[in-house]
């Protein structure tokens, strides 16, 4: 299967550039959100539209397909929520359509419904499926359901990362359980099955805050965090939720220095040991030239597209484990399905609940071939999770 639409978009106002890259639709319908950094590319707009097919895959969907939006353009420019406001104009028939855009890095789901608000709708919906008394029922209860917070933060921005931190978990767990019978010639096993392990987190937006939220509640010690100014490492564990307030403020850092972190260079996110990495910010953020630095036994991708090809193959060679993208970073759109379709109760603890046995269900999927058979997990996971359908829009 191949990408199914690319439609590009130029401003009239500016210098950003756009793309919509529709992979497949499943029943007239399609989803993804909308990354906004001025790196952004065509080509990567098309790797996150795949992505999000697949993602669909893992999030157990029958009623969604694949789309990604991408706009070249730096997010934190004054003008940038104008910018996103003419792109989804431009966008707007397909929108209308059944194409379901949201949010992303750089961009806020906020400002997307915003301007849907403006068309007169609330949500992207097929002529169907605003047919159907029941979708539509749903869709007011999702509409409620995004207003609940979980400590203190709005839903939608914690249950990437906690999905992420829940996977992680699991793979943990897997290799602490299967240290004492499996050998892998691959690489030395260092896991310590008497205590959680050390995290490492690339990202300090939504969902690597939300995911170091999560790791901690669940024991382990995030040990560094970093952004695109900085990188804070404590071996004895971050205090993450003065870091996730001091990012919200500005990021005054000394004041985590004050705490005991170091306060070193962003780019030396990979420098120091740990467990488990986890990228959850920009796209290729594990790549040919910084893939040999790592220390850790596993990798979870808490960004879509977070490991290029050439990084791959170096975590392959040297025997790191890997949870994939879509498979981690999949419950913000699997809320979206799940609640639309009727398949979970809008409300947050079972909204959470069943986000997190999912997650934890793609990690053991990848984790049990490539701990018992050797197999990487990028390669069985296209296997696990290829998209089948590829159906016309609603017309």
């Amino acid at each position: 299967m191949r990408e199914y639409l690319t439609i590009e978009w130029n401003d009239t106002e500016t210098t950003a550039k756009g793309w919509l890259v529709i992979y497949n639709f499943v029943k007239g319908y399609t989803g993804g959100g909308i990354r906004m950094h001025p790196e952004v590319t065509r080509e990567e707009v098309c790797r996150m539209a795949e992505t999000m097919a697949y993602k669909y895959q893992a999030c157990e969907s029958q009623f969604c397909g694949g789309c990604k939006g991408g706009i070249a353009y730096d997010s934190k420019s004054p003008d940038a929520r104008a910018v996103l406001r003419r792109y989804l104009i431009a966008m707007m028939p397909y929108i209308k359509a059944g194409v379901s855009l949201g949010g992303d890095y750089g961009t806020k789901y906020s400002d997307v419904i915003e301007v849907f608000q403006e068309f007169g709708f609330d949500m992207p919906l097929t002529k169907s499926m605003q047919a159907d008394p029941e979708i539509v029922k749903n869709a007011a209860s999702y509409e409620r359901l995004l207003k609940e917070t979980v400590d203190g933060v709005p839903i939608n921005d914690v249950m990437a990362g906690y999905g992420v931190a829940e996977a992680a978990d699991e793979a943990w767990q897997m290799l602490v359980s299967a240290e004492k019978t499996v050998a892998n010639p691959g690489i030395k096993m260092t896991v310590d099955s008497k205590e959680k392990a050390s995290v490492v987190i690339q990202g300090m937006g939504r969902v690597g805050s939300a995911c170091a939220k999560r790791l901690c509640q669940l024991g382990y010690r995030v040990v560094g965090m970093s952004d695109s100014k900085v990188f804070l490492y404590d071996s004895d564990g971050l205090d993450t939720d003065l870091i996730y307030q001091l990012k919200k403020s500005g990021g005054d850092w000394d004041k985590a220095f004050l705490k005991g972190a170091k306060l070193l260079r962003s780019e030396e996110w990979l420098s120091v040991p740990c467990d488990i990495v986890i990228p959850c910010a920009l796209a290729d953020a594990l790549n040919g030239k910084n893939a040999e630095q790592i220390k850790a036994l596993l990798v979870v991708e808490g960004a879509n597209i977070a490991t290029s090809a050439a990084a791959d193959e170096i975590l392959k060679r040297k025997g790191i484990y890997l949870i994939c993208d879509f498979t981690a970073n999949l419950s913000e759109a699997w809320l979206y399905d799940a609640v639309f379709f009727g398949t979970v109760e809008a409300e947050p603890a079972a909204a959470l609940s069943a986000a997190a046995q999912l997650c934890r269900r793609n990690a053991r999927k990848q984790m049990e071939p490539a701990i018992f058979e050797g197999r990487y997990a990028r390669e069985s996971v296209k296997e696990i999770f290829a998209p089948a359908v590829q159906d016309e829009p609603e017309l």
